[in-house]
């Protein structure tokens, strides 16, 4: 379970008092699952506030369900697109949860709040004197960059070196401590390697890491579960089924979705997604790609591999076409030429490029399993293009103008061709072996304890570990009533 620890109570004064110095109470997770659980004195504080502003109200905006808009919305019952079969040439229903609407336009706000926060209202994170260390290879450190300066806390962000220049700059901008590390997206043994030497080097640090923290994915059962299966009851029409829930595996944080999901389908397909240039899920392979955010060389500590169905790969090269055909007018043009609605032509700068990973995954679901038009699948659309103009800009550079032809091409080779190759569908021993492959990092590697890699494939294990969030809801309350902000009834 999550490593939090008891309570310090010489710490938790000093972050009592801290909150009630910069006006700061904490959300619950509870009321981040249900915004209408908000008291009304935070929602008109809400009204006056950009969705990017660097207030601690902002902390109540860390929810799937925030109104699409940049300044003052309060809350909705959450924001999706369905792609219809004009662009996926499948009849399953396949539905994207939106993440642009958070802070910092990607969900890993809520990730960042799931580990930091545990700690924060038990005295075992002093943010008067320590410093919050975000390993990442992107958007993680800059939701707990966000979180850091909403919580009155110093954040130091770690991420490669070749990662996009919006996330530099933004990092930077919002006053956190940014160091860059050799190589990609899947270079994490380098980020692990600065954590290390951050750990002999500056006790005034506390490590973050999402790849081993479990309220990463506390988070995610819960809330990116959650609002799934409300927008499913919602969507949904006589006789369908959620069919599959696809997940690129970064940190392992979101795919934790399905976990949640599977206690009320269990029939359900829990789909692994990575790139195809470092299939270690399906190949127990390595490599560097450019699909930013997900595939680094290792399984992830808190990834529940045993209840993962199915991995399937796509290749970078077809997400960053993709990526233009979805975003230059004559992608568009193509589009809506190839019968896909305006509407939605529109929406397609909402994906980010992990995003086109887990919409061509999805296509690649349904077609495996032969889903038909009863089947919903849902994947997350983690966050937009807007993350990404960088990326565009360089393919201009690198191939130039994007032409009509050149999109006929790509929307008939990335589109129309969707198939089901580089898919592997997991058997029980499947799991053990991909299980037992994190011995290799966390135990060798990561001075993991071998008996704790055990109890990992232990579903009571799991159990246990998803049923703390009323836990640290009543901590949270208890916090929140020794600030003192937050008068009864409000």
């Amino acid at each position: 379970m999550n490593d939090i620890g008891p309570i310090n109570e010489a710490v938790l004064e000093k972050t009592v008092a801290r909150c009630r110095e910069r006006n700061i109470i904490i959300p619950t997770f509870a009321q981040q699952k249900d915004p209408r659980k908000i008291p009304a004195s935070i929602r008109a504080r809400l009204e006056r506030v950009g969705l990017w502003d660097v207030d601690p109200v902002n902390l109540f905006r860390i929810t799937w369900k925030n109104e699409p808009v940049e300044h003052g919305g309060l809350f909705n019952d959450g924001n999706w697109i369905e792609f219809p079969a004009a662009l996926t040439g499948v009849s399953t229903r396949i539905i994207g949860l939106v993440g642009k609407w958070f802070p910092t336009g990607a969900h890993k706000v809520g990730a960042g709040f799931g580990c930091l926060v545990p700690r924060l209202v038990t005295g075992q994170f002093d943010p008067t004197c320590q410093k919050a260390v975000w390993p990442s290879t992107g958007n993680y450190c800059r939701g707990g960059a966000f979180d850091c300066a909403l919580l009155a806390c110093t954040a130091v962000a770690i991420l490669p070196e070749e990662m996009s220049r919006e996330r530099f700059d933004w990092l930077r901008s919002i006053g956190a401590e940014v160091i860059a590390t050799p190589g990609c997206e899947s270079n994490v043994k380098e980020i692990y390697d600065k954590c290390w030497e951050i750990r002999r080097t500056r006790p005034d640090c506390v490590i973050f890491n999402q790849f081993e923290e479990f309220g990463n994915a506390i988070w995610h059962y819960h809330l990116t579960g959650g609002i799934i299966d409300e927008v499913f009851q919602r969507i949904a029409g006589a006789g369908e089924r959620l069919a599959a829930y696809v997940s690129a595996t970064g940190s392992a944080g979101t795919i934790a979705a399905g976990d949640y999901l599977r206690t009320r389908y269990p029939l359900l397909k829990v789909v692994a997604t990575e790139a195809l240039q470092c299939p270690t899920l399906l190949q127990c392979g390595f490599g560097g790609h450019r699909i930013e955010g997900i595939g680094d060389k290792h399984v992830p500590w808190i990834h529940n591999v045993r209840n993962t169905d199915m991995v399937a790969a796509v290749d970078d090269e077809q997400c960053l076409a993709l990526l233009r055909l979805f975003n230059e007018p004559e992608g568009a043009a193509q589009l809506e030429a190839e019968g896909v609605p305006g509407e939605l032509v529109a929406q397609l700068p909402l994906l980010g490029i992990s995003s086109i990973c887990n919409l061509v995954a999805a296509v690649k679901t349904a077609r495996y399993y032969e889903l038909g038009p009863r089947d919903v699948i849902f994947t997350p659309l983690t966050d937009s293009a807007e993350l990404y103009q960088s990326r565009l800009a360089e393919q201009r550079d690198a191939h130039g103008p994007y032409t009509r032809a050149e999109a006929g091409r790509h929307f008939t080779r990335y589109i129309e061709a969707i198939t089901t190759d580089h898919m592997r569908e997991l058997s029980h021993f499947d799991r053990k072996m991909l299980h037992n492959f994190k011995y290799f990092t966390w135990v060798e590697q990561q001075q993991r304890d071998v008996n704790d890699l055990r109890r990992l494939w232990d579903p009571e294990f799991w159990e246990q570990t998803w049923g703390q969030v009323e836990e640290w809801d009543r901590l949270i309350e208890a916090f929140n009533r020794r600030v003192g902000l937050l008068r009864e009834g409000s």
